[in-house]
């Protein structure tokens, strides 16, 4: 199969490259920088460079490739650790989430795309009431803090869109927070961040998160082939944790102090209602429709296992140089 990645050097699009490529799949990887282009070529892919919002050249692009499937892997994570102010750490990535998938969707229609799988995310869109631990069919958050409803909406926008797509049939994934080596909650501005204490436990820290492997994210490519038209997957881990569960533990696993604790009311002074919710009262996803109509299963089935091997091997590679 011919796949077209869009967003192809971004935290799960390089493993997706790697993945798809080690399955015996042509890729196409899409980057707007041409710095960019070598090392998707090392990926052993084919670049290709434009820009995701600009709708003539996506259209020439996907034109010119005639891929079989397109992955919407687009975002603009920088400085994403800044979570304080959400809306504007955020703002780029939604407006990939909708202009952007509306231009992507749109060539590949053009381009008589077969299928579309675009990434959500699974965790705190959630709504924050009954049980912890939801499934895809579960509703989304009516009322969220002011802080996320932008980003919230631009979630609900590419879901909507792509499940409502016929001509190409829409897939989406709801991936859990990322992690991997550099990346995600292992990124070494967040590790910074708890090194120094200045990740405090908010409140009662029953907010309960999903985590996801930056590799099993990737490994959830299985929609192309056993995903069901329309359909919203949660790619998530076994393991849905707590926050006064999970960043202690992620403290003491980096070797740092644990996380010191800042009341709620504090918090929503100094660093706002977002913040606390996510600390105390968002909601975790289930991955049983996953395993059971994709076939998918995390190799890293914990984040202890996995935040644990990671660190271990960032020590080891430090420690070797």
């Amino acid at each position: 199969m011919k796949i077209f990645i869009a967003g192809a050097t971004g935290t799960v699009g390089r493993p997706l490259v790697s993945a798809l490529i080690k399955a015996g799949h042509s890729v196409i990887g899409l980057t707007r920088t041409p710095a960019k282009a070598e090392l998707i070529r090392g990926m052993g892919a084919e670049p290709a460079i434009a820009n995701g919002l600009d709708p003539g050249a996506i259209a020439a692009v996907l034109r010119s490739t005639g891929p079989d499937a397109v992955i919407h892997e687009m975002t603009d994570l920088a400085g994403s650790t800044d979570l304080r102010h959400f809306d504007r750490t955020f703002a780029a990535s939604n407006e990939l989430r909708t202009r952007g998938t509306d231009i992507l969707l749109a060539s590949a229609r053009e381009a008589g795309v077969k299928r579309f799988v675009a990434q959500s995310y699974c965790g705190w869109p959630y709504a924050r009431i009954g049980g912890a631990i939801k499934i895809e069919a579960d509703a989304l958050d009516p009322d969220p803090p002011a802080q996320l409803r932008a980003t919230l909406k631009a979630i609900q926008y590419v879901e909507k869109t792509v499940t409502g797509s016929v001509h190409p049939e829409g897939i989406v994934l709801r991936y859990g927070a990322f992690y991997g080596p550099g990346t995600g909650v292992l990124d070494r501005a967040m590790l910074a961040q708890i090194r120094n204490r200045r990740t405090p436990l908010i409140g009662d820290g029953a907010g309960w998160w999903s985590f996801v492997h930056v590799e099993d994210a990737a490994a959830a490519v299985k929609a192309l082939e056993h995903g069901k038209p329309g359909s919203i997957y949660n790619i998530v881990d076994d393991d849905p944790a707590q926050v006064r569960e999970w960043l202690p533990a992620l403290a003491e696993i980096v070797g740092a102090r644990r996380p010191f604790h800042l009341p709620a009311w504090v918090a929503r002074i100094v660093a706002g209602e977002h913040l606390v919710s996510m600390m105390t009262q968002v909601h975790a996803g289930s991955n049983r429709k996953a395993r059971t109509e994709l076939g998918w299963q995390p190799a890293y089935p914990s984040w202890r296992a996995g935040f644990s091997e990671i660190t271990r091997q960032s020590s080891a590679e430090r420690t070797a140089a």
